[in-house]
């Protein structure tokens, strides 16, 4: 019998198909995932998850296994390299946005202890289960924080998104099997 599946999640791409089944809407707590995912949905601003997805590994590559520190310290000679680089998004706006927004997820951590914590503190350590839309007064006001704090390419449609990536939000429909199989247990 064939599972279940959100509508959106397309068996033509199997790569797709398994970010559906093991990784959309589970809880994320590994700083080091949450900020991959973050510049991830970053570089997705006007594009498609699933064109972001099919280069992931080509953005682990260029961008150093997304190691915090070491995209901290990208140069001007390391940012044109990206912007030559044919496997990831070569938009110069967002690849000097990563470095930028790297460097405030690192302030995060250090003000909060962890991005973990700063970002699970809007909803008091709960998942919250949600279809149906691409923005909401959460997506609104983790924006806003992270704009006022100088971070780009974060509007609320991104931030939403990375919500539901991180399982902030599970969006996952009522008959697919991943929102059955899954339940709210969330920590701090």
């Amino acid at each position: 019998m064939e599972k279940i599946r959100c509508h959106w999640a397309t068996p033509k791409n199997p790569l797709y198909l398994q970010y559906h089944d093991e990784e959309w809407g589970i809880p994320l707590h590994d700083d080091h995932k949450l900020f991959e995912m973050l510049i991830l949905e970053s570089f997705q601003a006007g594009l498609s998850w699933e064109c972001i997805l099919n280069k992931r590994e080509a953005f682990r590559r260029a961008f150093d296994e997304f190691d915090l520190e070491t995209v901290c310290g990208y140069g001007e000679e390391k940012l044109a390299a990206l912007g030559q680089d044919p496997g990831i998004v070569r938009n110069k706006l967002k690849i000097r946005a990563a470095v930028n927004n790297a460097r405030i997820f690192r302030t995060i951590q250090q003000e909060w202890g962890s991005f973990d914590r700063y970002l699970w503190h809007w909803t008091e350590g709960k998942t919250i289960y949600e279809t149906g839309k691409v923005s909401s007064e959460l997506s609104d006001a983790v924006s806003k924080d992270l704009k006022r704090r100088g971070m780009k390419f974060v509007g609320t449609v991104i931030i939403y998104s990375y919500l539901q990536a991180v399982g902030v939000i599970n969006s996952h429909e009522e008959s697919c099997f991943c929102r059955r199989a899954r339940t709210s247990a969330v920590h701090l």
